[in-house]
């Protein structure tokens, strides 16, 4: 299964607007919060037809706007700070914070964890547990990116906008 992973857009719907076509060559799309405006989420599930798992990252400034526009979206999930759940085979743990996922990696709970805030493109393993954070779409402190899972072989890939 390909999963499609992204964070820290923060609004940047132009870059969002650029990967969506090269995200739907997924079958899931993970973000790891810092949508900000409900806009963005919109934006996002009006474009990413399967499953779109979601955590809060800490510029989700109205969440009960944002939780208003997830629940016009039946593939959308909206799960808080921490999402668990099991996805092509992979028990998978999400937050928005390194510090907290680097603790949820090493917990040997998951067979992924993703996180973001930090903006930076990240992937190691740790024990068993890939840890990953798909950098930014936003643009700021580097390329517009996401990443592309391959949950059968655990290839991941970066994919600039």
């Amino acid at each position: 299964m390909k999963v499609a992973l992204c964070s820290d857009i923060h609004d940047n719907i132009w870059a969002l607007e650029r990967a969506l076509p090269l995200m739907r060559q997924a079958e899931a799309l993970i973000c790891c919060g810092d949508f900000c405006a409900p806009f963005t989420l919109a934006q996002l599930a009006e474009g990413f037809r399967g499953p779109i798992h979601v955590v809060w990252g800490n510029n989700d400034g109205d969440k009960w706007l944002l939780t208003k526009q997830a629940a016009r979206f039946a593939q959308v999930v909206l799960y808080g700070e921490l999402a668990e759940f099991e996805l092509g085979g992979l028990r998978v743990g999400v937050n928005h914070y390194p510090q907290i996922a680097q603790g949820l990696a090493r917990s040997g709970k998951y067979d992924l964890v993703c996180y973001g805030h930090d903006h930076l493109a990240h992937s190691e393993l740790v024990g068993g547990c890939r840890l990953l954070n798909p950098g930014e779409l936003m643009g700021r402190l580097g390329p517009c990116r996401f990443a592309l899972l391959d949950t059968q072989g655990g290839a991941v890939r970066s994919v600039e906008v």
